[in-house]
Order: structure tokens, then sequence, then C-alpha cells
């Protein structure tokens, strides 16, 4: 079953890629050895690759400041540079309302007077800066990528390119993507009329509906839903959606193997986050038990743990948040060493603004996963674009222009207060 798996997911990714095989964990001890190391060394030779591409750059770009800033309901993260150029972030709520600080006094002020261009490095030295690597976790990282954003958005603008195209070669220009209910305080036949909703609103042709009770220990939202809502969710829908589920960390692996298999009888596309986030092992036992491609990754803020995960074989879809994990060049180093064990990335996202994040990252990626989360947006962000953001077909557009996308960010900062 395991490798009937591994072939589908090659499929998805296409070939090109370095294939460990796994499966030399049953030789002797010396071949087993000599086969992870192998494993983990083609892991570090794609992470190790520089990421961030600098070519028009040729002249420092030295920055002036990095301001936080208030608009209505958005926090924004400005940077401007010494010759005045500018750019922009837009952080993921609710964070920035608690974790401001961090960005003011332990981010923000280590830029200031340095190269945007040594970004890359800068963020190295930017963990170790002031201790920085004590807060190691999402309350670090997310400040850190608000400020990465704004950079690339900077630099994009000086070089008249899109943030992907500072990573990597544009291969797409559209992505397919599944729309995701976060609920669960719904009975099955509610959830289906909410699920219908989120399908006519944003004309996807997938979904991700929620199972279990988040962190729940095998306690259900409420009971019998789950056993209820998967069945229920094929049937009113058809073979014309392809269905994602998430447990958010419910189970153990005897009971998220259970509902597993519920999901591969209606035929789900992949099952995330099974059991608890940080329960490697038990997600692997998982993962190793079923058909249907385990994802996993959205909590995960260390670069040696994703390794172990796709080294590991712990989970097939490798699952980064680019808010919670830092970044985007953090998160192309771990989408280029799934890239060397053959698995695919399909990304987390944490809501608001960032699935526009979400697309310039899916335009470079080589090894992107057959569908990408999207939690609503275009309504309310995709006029801000020129062109527009499109969704047609099950498929959104990804933005053209310079850094981020948007041509001028003027009307975007009037009005906003600085906190």
């Amino acid at each position: 079953m395991r490798m009937n798996r591994r072939s589908l997911l090659a499929g998805v990714i296409g070939a090109g890629a370095i294939h460990p095989d796994l499966g030399l964990a049953n030789s002797s001890g010396s071949m087993r050895n000599t086969a992870a190391q192998s494993i983990l060394q083609a892991l570090d030779r794609a992470a190790a690759a520089p990421v961030l591409r600098l070519d028009g750059l040729k002249s420092p770009v030295i920055i002036e400041s990095i301001r936080l800033l208030k608009k209505e309901k958005e926090y924004i993260v400005h940077v401007r540079s010494k010759n005045g150029a500018e750019g922009i972030a837009l952080t993921n709520p609710p964070r920035a309302e608690y974790l401001d600080h961090i960005l003011q006094q332990l981010v923000a002020p280590f830029f200031i007077g340095k190269d945007a261009r040594d970004l890359e490095r800068l963020l190295r030295e930017l963990y170790r800066w002031n201790n920085n690597y004590k807060l190691y976790g999402l309350a670090f990282w997310c400040p850190q990528a608000w400020v990465e954003f704004a950079i690339l958005d900077l630099l994009g603008r000086i070089v008249n390119k899109p943030m992907g195209a500072l990573l990597g070669d544009i291969v797409r220009t559209e992505i397919p993507f599944y729309v995701a209910s976060g609920r669960r305080d719904t009975t099955p036949e509610q959830e289906i009329e909410y699920l219908q909703k989120l399908l006519a609103q944003s004309r996807a042709k997938a979904l991700k509906f929620r199972v279990g009770g988040r962190m729940s220990e095998n306690e259900d939202a409420m009971p019998g839903r789950t056993e209820a809502l998967i069945p229920l969710v094929r049937k009113t829908f058809g073979d014309a959606i392809d269905i994602h589920a998430d447990a958010n960390s419910s189970y153990d692996p005897v009971e998220a193997i259970k509902v597993g298999r519920m999901l591969e009888e209606i035929k789900a596309v992949h099952f995330e986050e099974p059991c608890e986030f940080d329960h490697f092992d038990e997600t692997k036992a998982v993962a190793d038990a079923l058909r249907i491609p385990i994802a996993c990754g959205e909590q995960e803020f260390s670069h040696w743990r994703f390794r172990w995960m796709i080294g590991n074989r712990g989970a097939d879809i490798v699952q980064p948040d680019l808010y919670y994990y830092g970044g985007m060049i953090r998160s192309m180093r771990v989408a280029r060493m799934a890239q060397a064990a053959k698995m695919p990335v399909a990304l987390h996202i944490s809501g608001g603004f960032g699935f526009v994040y979400m697309l310039h990252f899916a335009s470079c990626v080589l090894n992107l996963g057959r569908y990408q989360e999207y939690k609503l947006g275009t309504e309310e962000y995709g006029r801000w674009f020129d062109p527009a953001l499109q969704v047609k077909d099950g498929k959104m557009s990804i933005p053209t222009g310079p850094g981020v996308g948007i041509e001028d960010i003027t009307p975007i900062l009037k009005g906003a207060k600085e906190i």
C-alpha cells in the first residue's frame, strides 16, 4: 500500500527529482545506514542552495525604516529604503495584536541600516541577534515573515519583478485550489449547507472539511459527527468534487487509521494532521498503514524536523505555513528538500491576505501539490491588483505585477496609523 501511494504522489509532481529508496530500511544494518546517510545528504544539498535571486539589484538597498501600521482591521508592515523605495506586507490575523512587541523590539530594529539584498544571510543573523533563537517558534517566525514579505515586495518593485521571480523561475500563472471550511460547530447536515455555500462563493472544484474535535484525544466535535459527515459529503457532492479532510491533531494512531479508512472509502484526496502535530512517529505509523496521502507540517517551525519528516517519510504531503514557518525563503528550502524526495508541497494558509503569498510561492515551486488551500479573499483583496485576481474553473490567477503585485500601495497606506 505504501508504494502505491508513493507512485501516485510521484505522478502528481512529475519526474526529475532524487527519490530515496526508503525500502532499504529492511536491509542489513550497513546498507540501511548508508542509504539513510545518502538520503539526508541529498536533502541537505537541496536545502543549502541559495534561494534569493539578486539579478538587477546592483546597488545597495539600505533599509531606513520598518513600521507597523494599522488601518481598520488590517495590520501592515511598511519598509522604506534610504533611496525612497517602499514595500508592504499584511500580517496574518490576529497575530499582530499580540506579537507586535516582538516585531518592534526583536525583529524590525535588526534590519535598520542593513542592505536588503543580503536578506537571506540577514535572516540567519536575526535568529542569533539578541538571543532570538530562544523564542524559536510561531511567535518569532510570524514577525520575521512579515518583514521578509515587505522586503521582498520592496526588492520586487525595484527590479520590476513579482515576488516569485525573486525565488525561482515562474512556472505557472494560475493554480487549482480547494476551499476550506474551518468549522466544527455544525451538524453533518449544517456542514453540508456551509460547504455548498463555500463552493458557490469560490467556484472551487475541491473542498476540505474538518473531522474529529481538534487536539481532542479521539473525542469528536459532537457525538457521531465525523462518522456521519464523511459519507454524506461524497453522497452530496458526487465524484465531480475532490475531497480533503483535516483532523487538526484529533486522534491517536488507531482512531486515525479508522477515520482514514472511511476517507479512503470515499476516495478523498488527502488526510491532514491525523495525530498530534509533533507526534511524528504516530503520524508516520498512520501514513504507513493507509493508502490515502497524509499531509502534515502546518504547525512545524523547525528545519530539522521537516528534514526528519521528509527523510523518514513521516508524511506524504509537506505542508508548511508561510507565516508560521518564517517566510518564503525558509519555506523554499523545505520545498526543495521535498522535491529531492519526490514529495509534493501543499501550503497551509493561516488566513487573511496569506493566500496572495501562497500564490507567489506556488508560481515558482516545481513540486507543487495538486491543490492549494484557499480561505476566500479575492472579493476583498483581489481588486487591489492590476489586473484584478481572477477565480475561474476552480483555479486562481497569480499576480504578475512587481513585488506582491499591487502597483500603487499609496491607497492602502492612506489613513493607516503607526502603532
